[in-house]
């Protein structure tokens, strides 16, 4: 059973790398994303355009060329999906778009000079068909600063900064040479037709950048597109809202539940058990969207018993520590009326009808004969076998502490895990996109294997051989 569950932790990654790559795609390929997004409204907002005369970003007459290109450097869509999900994994390097320098080669000239940003320096770039060539290094001076560049490589040179005090650690940059050609299949990927792209008005461009492997690997999921902050930190922040009401819910379901479904199952076709079933299914009728929206314009609006939103109060740093835990479960009692009340449907009857199958069944039956006490024969032969079912779907809980309900979150305006990636989803938000789908299919696949053993842990006849 050892090696089974080896070889089902080392197909996590596996399983997690195919995943990603799918939806990257998906992402990246659909349209309608954000470079998209940004040239519309570059085009209605007037920028600069052309002589062509047209208007729109499908001719491409309101937006310029070198608008359409930064445009794709912003949200890296300048190079090819694969690269692009290879980059965010952290396998290759990223380029930081804070130290790129760029420099366009004038017609017939074989040099230009690209100036480095922050008076680092200048240099000199041949370019000899694509390859781009260091020719000259020249200092810049500062009052009390001075910056000497030198070259390392053919396309790679390191920049030091020297100060009274000493040397700091030397800057490792790059340089790279963008051919008309090029640019114009990364102008026609964004915008079909565009006249610039046809008429071969592009330049010949050399690029200094410094770059450094920023992803997955390297514990960096990026930054949001539309907020500008670590997507790490806007999941950290979230993560412990929904942790509490999926770990609520839980402890609640499970704890209610199964006593009931238990006494359901023993009470069958008695007044407790019909009178139960119909709250029961009353409930499960009842979506939790719609049942938070009635609460509250009941309880909140109406009477203002609880609050209208949020998980806390504005003054709750302010409060002492029964004040917050009192103040967290006042904000709290709504939302998790609507998280619980489809869920005890499900778990109650289905402890309920597993218990009943094997109250009927023939070992049942056979230990009563031979004297076991119902008390035992229910609870040591019968229950056991049914909370297999339960066994099989309880690691998938998992997902609940980062996923939560989305819905509910926005109808109760609360800033959790499943509302981020909602919200990330309709504005294609790529990095909080990713970043949520690989936090919820790693718990997921987890999650998986956690129910495997809790199977193999309540039926010993499972060995997963």
């Amino acid at each position: 059973m050892r090696a089974y569950f080896i070889r089902r932790l080392m197909l996590v990654p596996v399983t997690l790398l195919g995943i990603t790559l799918v939806v990257f795609m998906v992402l990246r390929l659909a349209p309608g994303g954000p470079v998209e997004r940004d040239l519309m409204e570059a085009a209605l907002g007037g920028v600069a355009a052309d002589d062509s005369g047209a208007s729109g970003t499908e001719g491409g007459g309101q937006v310029p060329a070198e608008v359409v290109l930064e445009i794709q450097e912003r949200y890296g869509e300048d190079t090819s999906p694969i690269v692009g999900w290879l980059t965010w994994l952290g396998v290759v390097k990223r380029e930081r778009a804070e130290t790129k320098a760029r420099a366009d080669f004038d017609p017939g000239e074989e040099v230009t000079e690209v100036t480095l940003p922050g008076g680092r320096g200048r240099v000199m770039v041949e370019r000899d068909g694509r390859r781009a060539t260091l020719l000259d290094i020249s200092e810049e001076e500062g009052e009390r600063v001075n910056w000497r560049i030198e070259q390392t490589g053919a396309t790679r040179f390191t920049v030091t900064r020297i100060t009274p005090g000493g040397d700091l650690p030397p800057e490792e940059w790059n340089v790279r040479v963008e051919s008309p050609g090029e640019l114009s299949r990364r102008l026609r990927r964004a915008v079909r037709d565009h006249p610039q792209a046809e008429r071969g008005t592009l330049p010949w461009r050399a690029v200094a950048f410094q770059s450094q492997r920023a992803g997955v690997l390297q514990g960096d999921l990026g930054r949001s597109f539309r907020y500008g902050d670590p997507v790490t930190t806007m999941m950290r922040e979230r993560i412990p809202i929904s942790s509490f009401y999926g770990l609520t819910t839980l402890v609640l379901v499970y704890s209610i539940c199964l006593p009931l479904g238990i006494v359901k199952a023993l009470r069958h076709r008695t007044f407790l058990d019909s009178s139960s079933s119909i709250l029961v299914f009353m409930g499960y009728a009842v979506p939790g969207y719609a049942l938070g929206a009635l609460l509250l314009m009941v309880f909140s609006y109406n009477l203002g018993w609880f609050p209208l939103d949020g998980f806390t109060s504005e003054n709750f740093h302010e409060l002492g520590p029964l004040a917050k835990v009192l103040d967290i479960l006042h904000h709290a009692a709504l939302p998790l009326a609507c998280y619980l009340v489809s869920s005890f449907a499900f778990m109650t009857l289905l402890v309920k009808n597993n218990l009943m199958d094997n109250l009927a069944a023939d070992y049942v039956r056979t230990a009563a004969a031979k004297g076991v006490p119902y008390r035992s024969a229910v609870f040591k032969h019968a229950f056991r076998n049914s909370i297999i079912p339960l066994a099989t779907t309880f690691g998938n809980n998992v997902t609940l502490f980062v996923g939560g309900n989305f819905i509910i979150e926005r109808v109760f305006d609360i800033n959790g895990f499943g509302l981020l990636g909602f919200n990330a989803v309709l504005e294609r938000d790529v990095p909080i996109t990713m970043g949520v789908l690989f936090v919820s299919a790693l718990l997921l696949l987890l999650g998986n294997i956690i129910s495997d053993m809790l199977v193999a842990l309540v039926d010993p006849r499972i060995t997963f051989s």
